[in-house]
């Protein structure tokens, strides 16, 4: 599915939730990697307001592109962010929605 690039140039962006290792399987816990680059990935929560609007994005990131300083409340500046739709099949009934994908995150807005 392709996925498309979203301009933060003109939004200020805080950290809204720390980061949380992503995981394939709840049951095994086996963690999410980067197809490329196989590093982990982890989810960030990320308070967007741009144009009097405010929006909360879980954003996935290899964690390598987390700095381990970043808490809730910090601004932040977001390198690579894209989105992409998706849509699956679970127990007969089907879900979709859009999913958020960042290269890296770093301090400092």
């Amino acid at each position: 599915m392709p996925s498309f690039k979203i301009d933060l140039s003109t939004a200020v962006v805080f950290v809204a939730t720390p980061a949380v290792p992503k995981v394939v399987s709840k049951q095994t816990g086996e963690r999410a990697v980067d197809r490329e680059t196989k590093a982990p990935l982890s989810t960030v929560g990320l308070l967007v307001s741009d144009e009097g609007e405010g929006n909360l994005y879980q954003v996935t990131v290899p964690e390598t592109g987390i700095p381990e300083t970043l808490v809730p409340g910090t601004p932040v500046s977001v390198i690579g962010l894209k989105a992409r739709d998706w849509e699956n099949e679970f127990n007969g009934q089907k879900r979709h929605g859009i999913s958020f994908r960042a290269v890296a995150i770093t301090a400092g807005a």
